[in-house]
């Protein structure tokens, strides 16, 4: 195997390399190197791979990533995945290199265009970068699944990463991300993953029609939420043979699509939703305006509505439309400028949140949901500014606010997990910051930030502030003047006037047993 010596910080690391690795490991590292470098590909290819690699770098990929996952009430598998990756880095980095060690690729080996601007120097042996990655998707998989699958291509394409840009052997990167898996996996021996708790309580029970074959059902699938492990429609038909089943096509108005069912000789009895939280809020709203029962099938990306109702399963939404089992739930009520009220089921928000959905959804179709959201979360808050607002009568600055319908966990910033179904209260959080990293850095760690800031005695430290109240005044002066609906963007032009306020039992829906 070649070396450098332009590129050898320490004689004596890259001999051990030389001593430690068996020969054949080290004609392996050669032949895949070749064949990776023979390789012809396009260079917005070769781009993206060195942007990707070099995205990695001190992991702010990956704190991204976890900043995504507390954004959308994950905190479990995001803190997992960083403790994970932080004690591979370093086992990595400051152990293994130095054990290990070795010199990497020989920079005219590699095709110019895949060439990363500042090659790495230090030693070889393991790749930190990989030994991150691994640990990360890891430590994230162990504690969701569904977010594990979504990281870990991701993961995955970081570590060829190391080979497409020549900054690693083959076998710096298969030993790096074996470390990071063991880390992870040694760490749920330490700390085991629990099973996701189901803290929510609340909701008045209430007899609900039960419709065994969907009869009076009319039921609403949006295609396009995208995240059903079945064939949605195929486990409705199967389950109510007798419902009403509607699939939304592109471009069409659902609103328009439920009033003409309404409307028709065969009023229904259950309106029905299969998608995601937006959706669903659509739909809801047209359940009240007609004063009828909501059916909520989980087919999000998140669902966090449905896991609020503890159903976790299209299977188990069924269930409870046959039973007749349901609750009366809070929900809120909008208004924006006098015009017509909105229903809001999860929470509404002004600042970096509008702007991180409406970037999400330029990318989302050519990337999927998970992706877009990690390019659209480095990309706002790379660029984000804060917003004039004045809320209850005081005038602030904020960098992004959210309302949630009843008191939420305070594990994130953004409130996702009701602590109740039926508290008659709005949780209202703003994130305070005197720079764009410090936002940041709230959004990503929420409340913990001000406690760990005043510990650290840091001037100015109180940047997440939240209140409780039963309805919310707001006036978006200027800024970001968008608005989010529970996980939906709305373009607006500042200054406009929104109020919200709770409206406590205001939604009937169908939910199991068990919630009581």
């Amino acid at each position: 195997m070649s070396t450098s010596p332009s590129r050898i910080r320490n004689p004596f690391v890259a001999l051990r390399r030389l001593q430690l690795l068996p020969p054949w490991v080290r004609r392996m590292d050669v032949t895949v190197a070749r064949r990776v470098n023979a390789r012809h590909a396009h260079p917005v290819v070769d781009r993206g791979y060195a942007r990707l690699s070099t995205s990695a770098n001190r992991s702010v990929l990956w704190f991204s990533v976890a900043g995504l996952l507390l954004l959308f009430a994950r905190p479990r598998p995001a803190l997992r995945g960083v403790i994970s990756l932080t004690v591979a880095s370093m086992l990595a980095n400051l152990v293994g290199k130095n054990i290990f060690g070795g010199d990497r690729p020989l920079l005219k080996d590699i095709p110019v265009g895949r060439r990363l601007k500042k090659p790495p120097t230090s030693p070889s042996f393991p790749s930190g970068h990989s030994a991150s990655a691994a640990a990360f998707a890891t430590g994230v998989a162990l504690e969701s699944r569904d977010a594990g699958l979504a990281v870990a291509p991701i993961a995955a394409a970081v570590a060829y990463s190391r080979l497409h840009v020549g900054a690693h052997w083959f076998s710096d990167v298969v030993g790096g991300s074996a470390l990071g898996a063991g880390v992870a996996l040694a760490g749920k021996v330490l700390v085991p993953a629990r099973a996701k708790p189901h803290p929510r309580e609340g909701g008045i029970p209430l007899a609900l029609p039960a419709l065994p074959d969907g009869e009076g059902a009319f039921i609403v699938v949006n295609p396009s939420a995208g995240s059903a492990r079945s064939d949605p429609v195929e486990v409705i038909s199967r389950r109510l043979p007798r419902a009403r089943v509607h699939v939304l096509a592109d471009g069409e108005d659902m609103v328009t699509v439920i009033r003409d069912a309404v409307a028709s000789g065969g009023r229904p009895t259950v309106l029905g939703v299969c998608g995601g939280d937006g959706t669903v809020a659509s739909v809801a709203h047209q359940a009240r305006k007609n004063d009828v029962p909501l059916l909520v099938l989980p087919g999000g990306t998140f669902n966090h509505f449905a896991g609020t109702l503890r159903i976790a399963s299209i299977e188990e939404a069924i269930d409870s439309l046959q039973a007749g089992t349901g609750v009366r739930v809070d929900i809120g009520e909008g208004i924006i400028d006098d015009g017509e009220a909105m229903t809001v089921i999860n929470a509404a928000s002004v600042g970096v949140y509008p702007e991180f959905v409406a970037e999400r959804d330029k990318y989302q179709a050519r990337l999927g949901k998970w992706l877009a959201g990690i390019v659209a979360a480095v990309r706002v808050l790379r660029t984000a500014a804060p917003v004039e607002v004045t809320i209850n009568g005081e005038r602030t600055r904020v960098w992004s606010l959210f309302v949630g319908v009843n008191r939420n966990y305070l594990a994130t910033v953004a409130p996702m997990q009701r602590r109740r179904l039926d508290d008659g209260l709005l949780d209202v959080r703003m994130v305070h910051a005197s720079s764009r990293p410090r936002a940041g850095w709230a959004l990503v760690f929420g409340r913990r930030t001000s406690v760990i800031l005043r510990k650290l005695h840091v001037p100015g430290s109180d940047q997440v502030d939240q209140q409780v109240t039963d309805a919310v005044r707001l006036t978006v002066h200027a800024g970001s003047a968008g608005v989010a609906r529970d996980g939906e963007a709305e373009e607006r032009s500042a200054p406009y006037v929104a109020k919200l306020h709770n409206l406590p039992g205001g939604l009937k829906v169908y939910a199991p047993d068990h919630l009581r």
